[in-house]
Parts: structure tokens; sequence; C-alpha cells
């Protein structure tokens, strides 16, 4: 399932997520730190969308209370509560 999120308080202004059956196909990441993104999507390939969440959640970027990493785990998880509607 391909969802987009709109991320609050950090550089980045899209996300968008590729995740069939718990398992994260594809993520990018529009504006932010380009290379560390496109990292971070390269590193959670493959994995199950709860241990992705679990690495990112909470992660801050400076002074701001979250970061690209943190608004990645909250649009996995707006994803997992849309499924289970």
């Amino acid at each position: 399932m391909r969802y987009t999120y709109t991320p609050k308080g950090v550089c980045s202004q899209q996300i968008i997520l590729d995740v069939e059956n718990g398992i994260v196909n594809e993520i990018e990441v529009i504006g932010g730190c380009d290379g560390n993104l496109k990292g971070i999507a390269s590193l959670v390939k493959g994995m199950k969308v709860e241990d992705v969440i679990n690495k990112l959640k909470g992660i801050k970027c400076g002074y701001k209370e979250t970061s690209c990493p943190d608004q990645i785990s909250k649009a996995l998880e707006a994803l997992e509560s849309l499924q289970q509607q």
C-alpha cells in the first residue's frame, strides 16, 4: 500500500511510504537532508514496520522536538492506524 504523509516541524515536506504485509518496501522523503534520508530509507527497506517505528521514534533534530526519522515513524504509525480501520 502506498501512503503519503505530511510531516510536521521538520524540513522535509512529504513522506511517501510503500508497505506490504507489514514490511517496508520503500520510503521516499521529499525535502530535508537528501543523503541522510536516502540512507535511512535504504537501511529500513525490507524491515518490519514495528521495528522501524521502534528504531526511529523519538529521535530529535537539534533543538527541535522531532526529526525526519521521528516523522517517518509517525507516518508508519498513521499508516498502521489507517489499515486497522
